[in-house]
């Protein structure tokens, strides 16, 4: 993966991306902030982060009870934004789609951001229920096959410092917790270029994924197939599945 060219700073507006960074300051562990609390986890001041609070309350993103601050719904139509006019869910839907039909497993397409993997499409399927990520959803890194997959395309320093700044939190007992045999794991993917990922989230579930690359050979998206263990015996998950990820990924090269 490749960083974006940097831009010249006088061209930026200073103020967005700080309150963009409030809005991201709002999470599972923090729904309700006070300014003062806002102010700590961006490196604002108070003062600073308070009025862009308030804004937020002014244009319908956030709520106040005079003290504590919280998002409203309106919030989710930046991410529907991208979801809605970005050219990677419309274009990788069909193949996802026909793959799904093809298996009656369901097929995500994901990327890294920061420390997490966001999914950005998802094949439907005839089931009653379905198994996968909406689009939108973030998940740890390290807890699916997506994750190790597109770490697996850093070069070893890079890789060293996503590690360092990670947070390895357990979820199962199969959860790769320990840094050293984390890498261990991400540089047997970029050998073998996929990655099967068994109940490191969730008991009961795998995961198997493969890298989207470019007509170049640059990898910004993974694809990836979520399904009950019990169903794939043995090997028999990488033996019937791995095939179609691959056909749907050399599918997909031309046009990325």
């Amino acid at each position: 993966m490749t960083e974006p060219a940097p831009i010249d700073r006088k061209l930026l507006i200073e103020g967005l991306g700080k309150g963009l960074r409030v809005i991201e300051a709002f999470s599972d562990d923090r729904p309700r902030m006070t300014a003062a609390e806002a102010g700590a986890h961006t490196g604002l001041t108070r003062t600073a982060a308070r009025r862009y609070l308030l804004s937020l309350v002014h244009f319908g993103y956030a709520a106040t009870d005079g003290k504590h601050y919280w998002l409203l719904p309106r919030v989710l139509r930046l991410g529907q934004a991208f979801l809605d006019g970005a050219r990677i869910p419309r274009l990788v839907q069909p193949y996802i789609q026909r793959a799904s039909i093809q298996c009656g497993e369901t097929f995500n397409v994901g990327s890294l951001d920061g420390h997490e993997i966001v999914y950005l499409a998802r094949s439907n399927t005839s089931r009653i229920i379905s198994i996968g990520f909406p689009p939108g959803a973030r998940v740890p890194a390290h807890v699916v096959a997506q994750g190790f997959i597109l770490l697996s395309t850093l070069d070893d320093a890079a890789l060293d410092a996503w590690i360092a700044a990670h947070d390895f939190a357990g979820f199962t007992g199969s959860t790769l917790i320990d840094p050293a045999a984390f890498r261990d794991s991400v540089v047997a993917a970029r050998a073998v270029d996929y990655w099967h990922a068994d109940q490191y989230l969730d008991f009961g579930l795998s995961g198997l994924a493969v890298a989207l690359k470019d007509r170049k050979g640059r990898c910004h998206y993974a694809l990836s197939v979520t399904v009950q263990r019990q169903m794939y015996p043995g090997g028999q998950m990488v033996a019937k599945l791995l095939p179609i990820l691959r056909e749907v990924a050399e599918a997909l090269r031309p046009v990325l």
